[in-house]
Order: C-alpha cells, then sequence, then structure tokens
C-alpha cells in the first residue's frame, strides 16, 4: 500500500472511492507482527473518510513491574478530513458550536494528500490502554520494591524537607 494518498487520485477514483491495505511494521511502535488494516476511503465533496479494521499485535511495557508484555490491537478507524471550508467557516464566526461525538474533523490546511501511515500510528498509539498492566496478577510493586531495584542515587530525596509557606 502506498503510504501517502494523494487527494487527487481519490476525486478520480471510480465512485471516489478507495480501497487499501497495510500490512507491515510501524517504526517508533514495538511490534510483535506486522500492523493489518483494511480501508475504505471515501471522498464526499468537502469530506474525505477513511473508515477500517486494524489489528496486530505490540509489545508494551507494563505500568506496575515495567516488565514487556504482548497486547493485541483489534479496533476500528474512522477519521474525517476536511480541505478546510467548513472549519474555517466555524473559526471565522461568531456562532458556537458543539462537538458530538463521531463528529472529529481534521483539517488538511491545504494539503494535497493525507499520510495514511501517520493516520495508523497515531490511531495504534491512541488505542493503547490507559494503564497497561500485565497482567491480573502482576507483582507491581513487590517487584519494584525488591533489594535490586535500590537505586543509591535517591537517598540524597530522604532528608529533603518542604516548608509550606504560610
Amino acid at each position: 500500500m502506498e503510504k501517502i494518498l494523494l487527494i487527487e487520485d481519490l476525486e478520480n477514483a471510480e465512485n471516489k472511492t478507495l480501497c487499501a491495505k497495510f500490512d507491515e511494521k510501524i517504526e517508533g511502535i514495538d511490534c510483535v507482527t506486522p500492523i493489518h488494516a483494511d480501508l475504505v476511503i471515501k471522498f464526499l465533496g468537502d469530506f474525505i473518510e477513511i473508515k477500517g479494521h486494524v489489528s496486530g499485535t505490540v509489545n508494551l511495557e507494563c505500568d506496575l513491574c515495567l516488565e514487556k508484555f504482548e497486547h493485541k490491537l483489534d479496533f476500528d478507524i474512522n477519521e474525517v478530513y476536511t480541505k478546510g471550508t467548513i472549519v474555517d467557516d466555524y473559526e471565522n464566526s461568531d456562532k458556537e458550536f458543539e462537538i458530538k461525538e463521531g463528529q472529529f474533523i481534521t483539517d488538511l490546511n491545504g494539503e494535497k494528500e493525507i499520510d495514511i501511515y501517520d493516520l495508523l500510528y497515531q490511531s495504534v498509539i491512541l488505542s493503547f490502554p490507559n494503564k497497561k498492566v500485565c497482567g491480573i496478577n502482576c507483582k507491581g510493586k513487590e517487584y519494584l520494591s525488591h533489594e535490586d531495584n535500590y537505586d543509591p542515587r535517591l537517598d540524597v530525596f530522604k532528608n529533603l524537607q518542604i516548608n509550606p509557606k504560610v
């Protein structure tokens, strides 16, 4: 799959729709397996809609014990881009506009292309859990309090006193 989508190619495509497959590792993410994505990209006049499904396996670091563990990816993408006319209209008006679920729109700011690789990178990163834990029985604190993990450079903080302002 091409990593860059030219908007002109989408406008000239049959039914103004392109299908794309992505099946490779993403740089900057510790991928165990290639990230697989099936995408349908539609040109809708002022908007471009990208929908699809992403799957794969990545390594994450546990927030409790700091050990690596495998995390399976399995989520949908639903992104909408605009050439800027709609967003500009709201930004330049005095009207208030409430954004509802599913109405997040990325402004292309005059760009003639969409970086699909960057879209997938951001989507994968945002799909990670807020608290990354390797398992329900994670040792966590027990692991971190173990003598082997002691750093003597932190001794300087043992006698630190903070005087509150009166």
